[in-house]
C-alpha cells in the first residue's frame, strides 16, 4: 500500500517549515517572562524564573520521547491506512502521559529538594523559586498530554496544526503572564499561573483539534490500549529514546563543564556561541521533524521507493539548510556577538572560536536528518546505540585533546568529531536497516 501523497522536495519544505516557524517561537516566551518579572525591580524574582524555566526544561525534555514515539508509531499506522491504530497510539501515549504527569505531581517534594540544592542558588531566589515550582508543576499532566498530542499531529504530516498548537500556547501564556503579573500584581506566582493556565488550554485546543481529524482516542476499550505487545513496543521505543536523549544531554554537560574550567571569559563566550548554533538548529530540526512523518508513513505503508526518497530528500535539504546556515553564521556571527554581549574580552574570545561553532550546524546537519527518519522508522535501538557509540569517541577525543593542552580549541574539535561521529554511524547502519525491514515485509 503506498502513501497518500508522493514525497517530493516541495512536500519536505512544506512539513519542515511549520515546524521551524514553531521551533523559533518558543524562545520568546522566556524572553516576555523575564521581562515581565524584570519590570518588577526585584533581581531575586528574575533569578528565580530563570532557574526555574531551566528546571522545567530539565524535567520536561527527559520526557520528550514520548512526543517523538508517538509521532513515529502514528506516521507508520497513517502510512498503513490503520486509523483505529492512530486513536489507539494516541491513547496510550495520552495515558502515558498523564501517569508520568501524575507521578512529577507526587514526588514534586524531593524533586523539588535536589533541583533546590543543585542550584546553589540564595535564600531569596529560593524561596520565590519554590512558589514557581510548586505552581508550575501542576501543569506536568496537561505538558505531557500536549506531547501526545503534537506527537500524533506531527506523524499525520499536520506540522501546520503543530505550528498552530504551538501558538496558541505561547501567545495564551504570555497575554496571562502581562494580565496575571503586570495588571493583577501576582508577580512570581502569576507567571507560573499563565503557564499552567496556557498548557491545559493548549491540551484542551489539541484534543479539539484531534477530534476535528476524526480522531476518537477515548473511545478506544481499554483492553486495547492494555494489549501487552504494542505496549512492550511503544514501551522500548520510549526507553531508547531516553537513554538517546540523556546520552546526547551528557556530551552537552561535558562541553559546558570543561569550557568552565576555562575561565569566565571561555565560559562566557561559549555559551554566546552555543546560543548561535541553537538558533541553527531551528532550521535543521524541523526537517528531521519532516522526516518522521514521511518516513514512518512510508514503512507503514510498505512503500520501499518512497521511504528512499523521503529519507534522500531530508538528508538533501538538511544539508542546504545547514551549509546555509552555517555561512550565515559565518558571516553574521560577529554582529550576532556584539549584539548578545558588551563584553570586550568575551567578544574577542567569541570571535576567535567562531570559525568552528560555525561549521556545527552543517555538521549537525546529517546527525538531525538521520534522527528524523531513524524516528519514523521507530529504529530507536540502533539509534541509541549509535548515540552511545559517539558518546564513547567524544569521550576520547576529549581526552586526546585535553592530552595535547589544545584548550578550547580541542573542545570545539572534539564536539564537531561527536556530531560527525553521530552522522556518519547512521549513514552506515541506514542500509542494513532499510533491507532488514523491508524483506521483513516481505516475508510477511
Amino acid at each position: 500500500m503506498s502513501m497518500t501523497s508522493p514525497v517530493t522536495g516541495r512536500r519536505v519544505l512544506a512539513l519542515a517549515l511549520p515546524m521551524t516557524l514553531a521551533n523559533v517561537t518558543t524562545p520568546m516566551l522566556g524572553f516576555v517572562g523575564a521581562a515581565v518579572i524584570g519590570r518588577l525591580g526585584d533581581a531575586a524574582l528574575l533569578g528565580a524564573i530563570a532557574l526555574g524555566a531551566v528546571i522545567f526544561d530539565a524535567i520536561f525534555w527527559s520526557f520528550g520521547s514520548l512526543r517523538m514515539a508517538t509521532a513515529g508509531l502514528t506516521a507508520q499506522a497513517v502510512g498503513a491506512r490503520d486509523t483505529a491504530e492512530v486513536d489507539r497510539t494516541l491513547a496510550r501515549a495520552l495515558c502515558a502521559g498523564m501517569l508520568a504527569g501524575l507521578a512529577l505531581l507526587l514526588l514534586q517534594v524531593p524533586i523539588a529538594s535536589a533541583a533546590f540544592a543543585i542550584s546553589g542558588a540564595s535564600p531569596a531566589v529560593v524561596a520565590g523559586l519554590a512558589t514557581y515550582f510548586h505552581i508550575r508543576i501542576l501543569s506536568a499532566p496537561f505538558v505531557l498530554g500536549n506531547y501526545a498530542v503534537l506527537g500524533s499531529v506531527l506523524g499525520r504530516g499536520r506540522t501546520d496544526l503543530g505550528l498552530l498548537l504551538q501558538v496558541a500556547i505561547n501567545l495564551v501564556n504570555i497575554a496571562l503572564t502581562l494580565l496575571l503579573v503586570l495588571e493583577l500584581d501576582l508577580g512570581i506566582a502569576g507567571a507560573a499561573l499563565a503557564t499552567l493556565c496556557a498548557e491545559g488550554a493548549g491540551l484542551v485546543l489539541g484534543l479539539v483539534v484531534l477530534a476535528r481529524l476524526g480522531s476518537r482516542p477515548f473511545r478506544v476499550p481499554l483492553a486495547e490500549i492494555r494489549d501487552a505487545a504494542a505496549l512492550k513496543r511503544t514501551l522500548a521505543v520510549n526507553v531508547d529514546v531516553i537513554v538517546r536523549t540523556l546520552a546526547l544531554v551528557c556530551g552537552i554537560v561535558l562541553f559546558s563543564a570543561l569550557g568552565a574550567r576555562q575561565g569566565d571569559v571561555t565560559l562566557a563566550a561559549n555559551a554566546v556561541l552555543w546560543n548561535l548554533f541553537l538558533i541553527g538548529g531551528f532550521f535543521l530540526d524541523g526537517f528531521a521533524t519532516a522526516a518522521e512523518a514521511l518516513c514512518g508513513q512510508a514503512i507503514g505503508g510498505r512503500d520501499r521507493p518512497g521511504f528512499r526518497t523521503a529519507s534522500r530528500l531530508s538528508l538533501v535539504w538538511c544539508l542546504g539548510f545547514g551549509i546555509g546556515v552555517s555561512l550565515l553564521a559565518f558571516l553574521g556571527g560577529g554582529a550576532f556577538i556584539d549584539f548578545v554581549t558588551t563584553n570586550e574580552p568575551v567578544r574577542a574570545a567569541a570571535r576567535h572560536y567562531l570559525p568552528l561553532a560555525a561549521l556545527a550546524p552543517l555538521v549537525a546537519a546529517a546527525p538531525f536528518a538521520y534522527d528524523g527518519i531513524y524516528i519514523g522508522a521507530t529504529w530507536t535501538r540502533a539509534m541509541r546505540n549509535l548515540m552511545l557509540a559517539a558518546l564513547l569517541a567524544y569521550c576520547l577525543a576529549l581526552a586526546a585533546v585535553q592530552g595535547l593542552a589544545l584548550g578550547n580549541t580541542g573542545l570545539w574539535l572534539a564536539f564537531l568529531g561527536f556530531l560527525a561521529a553521530r552522522g556518519i554511524g547512521q549513514a552506515i547502519a541506514f542500509p542494513g536497516l532499510e533491507r532488514r525491514t523491508f524483506s521483513g515485509f516481505s516475508r510477511a
